[in-house]
């Protein structure tokens, strides 16, 4: 685990990037860094599972195959779909994969996730990472105003 210390301030927007291929979590970080993110990268599953318990992250992109040789070994993906939803709601979650279709709702729903891409389509990246935060920013919206006025 890298002990490089990066500091958060409020207005900052955190996330995570949980990618095998370097090309891919190359052309991630970009888009994020374009979208005005803080990005913090994890090389494995300890890593990936520290790092989430430690920040509210806005965005986490994670691979379906991140550090393992099957989807049924990415401990990182298992340990986000068992969270309870209260832990992981300010998150939006995507799954790349090279099995899924972009976009797919029932994909997506299937994984626990909020969005899937297929990482043929990496040239979208950006258009896909702000369509995918919009759309869970207008989904939950209603909850977020009424816990904002409880609290």
């Amino acid at each position: 685990m890298s002990m490089d210390f990066d500091f958060l301030t409020a207005a900052d927007k955190p996330a995570l990037i949980a990618l095998s291929t370097p090309e891919l979590q190359e052309t991630a970080k970009t888009a994020l860094d374009q979208l005005g993110y803080k990005v913090h990268t994890a090389v494995n599953h300890g890593e990936f599972i520290h790092k989430f318990g430690q920040v509210a992250y806005q965005v986490v992109i994670i691979e379906e195959m991140f550090s393992s040789a099957t989807p049924e070994e990415n401990e990182s993906l298992h340990v986000l779909q068992r969270m309870p939803m209260n832990t992981r709601r300010n998150s939006t979650v995507i799954l790349f994969g090279f099995n899924m279709a972009t976009f797919n709702p029932m994909q997506a729903y299937q994984q626990c996730v909020h969005a899937v891409v297929n990482p043929s389509e990496m040239f979208l990246l950006l258009q896909l990472i702000q369509k995918a935060t919009a759309d869970n920013d207008m989904f939950l919206h209603t909850f977020r105003e009424v816990q904002r006025r409880v609290a």
